[in-house]
């Protein structure tokens, strides 16, 4: 029997009542964008990923582009990305001309798969940029030296996995660049949001000026400086992240471990109670820590005695919220137009399409909470 509840969503964002004073006080500040709490931000989140630089914009969608801008991505390259992934991924290549290029992923980790990175690599191909994805690192050894061999750049899309590590070391600072997201579901949240992360001085001097619509001097710099000279040197972009937006990214940011440590026990509890066969729990692979952006089960038909496409139904009618991450880019209409008819084959993406469920999780879910997704599962389910 299930237990009375109204129902879990999938996600709920957790917003303190330091969080909304943050935000409160920021209305104060003269300058409500491009002012010093989003240096401050900056600062404090190079400190925490341990990297030189940061540079906050508006969203992971804009990090990913201004990435293969500044690494001079262009027209005739090739970017390698997994095919399971969100479409700002691929998408980012494309805002540049360039041909993003997808590679199949791990069984266990449903990370990018090295060994179908070699198989993808051409003269035309510039970067790779490998996916933290559900908050589980990628094995960044093998994709360092795969670079290190065929001299190409690393841009990590961290959009998942903020403070996750890999041997020690936290994402966001093996490649050239990282890129992370403030999306309201994300570690952290500014709302909407991003930043970029580099031990580069000169991208970084670059990433400034281009998030900027290209301008030499920013407000800022012009009013500290008592003159309104500036020059528009570069094809710049609105990317900005607010003042607002940083108070609450400071604020949120002081207490990422907590919220880290709260989704890798909720991580813990859905393992120790979801003991059905044909359900399989996320893998957690050596060397690295899987911080649970998302909780990504997968659903054997044969074992568990109903599709994946069923118990999402199912759940949805017991008020679950439940999604799928993702479907894969080489089976999206638009992407289709990208294949290489030789290199079309991604039997891991298409196997785990099949398969894959994500849970609700996020720092505030109760065990009750659990219990009651995980008995709704359940219901009629062999032990």
């Amino acid at each position: 029997m299930l237990l009375s509840s109204g129902g879990v969503p999938f996600y709920k964002p957790w917003i303190t009542n330091q969080d909304k004073k943050a935000i409160s006080e920021a209305f104060e500040s003269r300058w409500l964008t491009g002012g010093p709490l989003a240096a401050k931000f900056e600062n404090q989140f190079a400190d925490y990923v341990d990297v030189k630089y940061a540079v906050s914009v508006n969203s992971c969608t804009a990090a990913l582009h201004l990435a293969m801008r500044v690494l001079n991505i262009k027209s005739g390259d090739e970017v390698i990305v997994p095919d399971v992934t969100f479409a700002a991924t691929a998408n980012a290549a494309l805002f540049v001309g360039a041909t993003p290029v997808f590679a199949d992923i791990d069984e266990k980790t449903f990370n990018i798969s090295p060994d179908d990175v070699l198989n993808k690599i051409t003269p035309k191909t510039k970067a790779i940029i490998p996916v933290h994805y559900g908050g589980q690192p990628c094995d960044m050894k093998e994709l360092m030296e795969i670079a290190q061999d065929y001299n190409l750049r690393i841009v990590e899309d961290c959009a998942h996995s903020l403070g996750a590590e890999y041997e020690g070391k936290k994402t966001g600072s093996f490649g050239v660049i990282g890129c992370f997201s403030f999306y309201p579901t994300k570690i952290i949240t500014t709302l909407e949001g991003g930043m970029i992360t580099t031990n580069d001085e000169n991208l970084a001097k670059k990433l400034l000026v281009l998030r900027e619509h290209g301008m030499s001097k920013s407000a800022i710099d012009r009013e500290s400086e008592a003159s309104w000279y500036y020059d528009v040197v570069d094809l710049g972009y609105n990317y900005r992240l607010n003042e607002l937006q940083a108070a609450l990214g400071i604020s949120q940011l002081e207490r990422v471990e907590d919220g880290i440590k709260l989704r890798m026990a909720t991580a813990r509890y859905y393992g120790e109670r979801l003991n059905f066969k044909g359900i399989v729990t996320p893998y957690e692979a050596a060397r690295r820590s899987h911080i649970y952006h998302l909780y990504v089960i997968k659903v054997e038909e044969d074992n568990f005695g109903k599709t994946r496409d069923e118990l999402f139904k199912k759940l949805s009618a017991n008020k679950v919220g439940v999604s799928l991450h993702y479907t894969p880019l080489h089976k999206l209409s638009f992407y289709k137009k990208f294949l290489n008819s030789t290199t079309n084959k991604f039997p891991v993406a298409e196997q785990i399409y099949q398969q894959i469920l994500s849970l609700p999780l996020y720092p505030t879910m109760t065990k009750n909470d659990v219990d009651y997704v995980v008995e709704s599962i359940g219901e009629n389910a062999v032990c």
